[in-house]
């Protein structure tokens, strides 16, 4: 069963707003408090908002229980995919083989206050959107699936 029409309005609205939130938190994980755990369930929160708005039926039809499958387990392989790419190029498993090598994500960082530069970390900003990408997938599945048993999610 689904809402008003404002009611969904609204959640159509506040949801751009939480994805937006939630891969702002993502994205800055190597540099504030948060990172691919907390940005992921704050987007899965998004998508609940619209289980809430429209119905768990309506969200499975437009995205399906195998979006949110492929969406964990592409944030795994990405994971565990970063991690043995440090095998390859001879380091050790989960090395920081982007740090202060000049490419994506591998700008050192200068001394003193942080000022922010998303161009750092090396590894770490990949392995917060690869957990990111996963939380969103696994969460919104545990809520999909605790639905699965109501009469409206059956």
């Amino acid at each position: 069963m689904s809402m008003s029409k404002i009611v969904r309005a609204a959640a159509d609205i506040i949801f751009v707003f939480i994805l937006t939130f939630g891969f702002y938190i993502v994205a800055h994980g190597h540099l504030t408090p948060g990172g691919g755990f907390q940005g992921g369930a704050v987007i899965a929160t998004g998508f609940v908002l619209l289980i809430a708005a429209y119905g768990s039926r309506a969200l499975l039809d437009r995205f399906g229980k195998e979006w949110f499958r492929s969406s964990e387990a592409l944030g795994l392989l990405v994971f565990i995919g970063t991690a043995f790419v440090a095998l390859f190029l001879g380091a050790t498993f989960f090395a920081n083989w982007l740090a202060n090598g000049g490419l994506i994500f591998g700008e050192a960082v200068a001394f003193g206050p942080n000022p922010g530069d998303l161009n750092t970390g090396g590894v770490i900003p990949i392995m917060n959107i690869a957990v990111g990408i996963e939380v969103l997938g696994a969460l919104s599945l545990i809520v999909l699936y605790m639905l699965s048993g109501t009469e409206e999610g059956a």
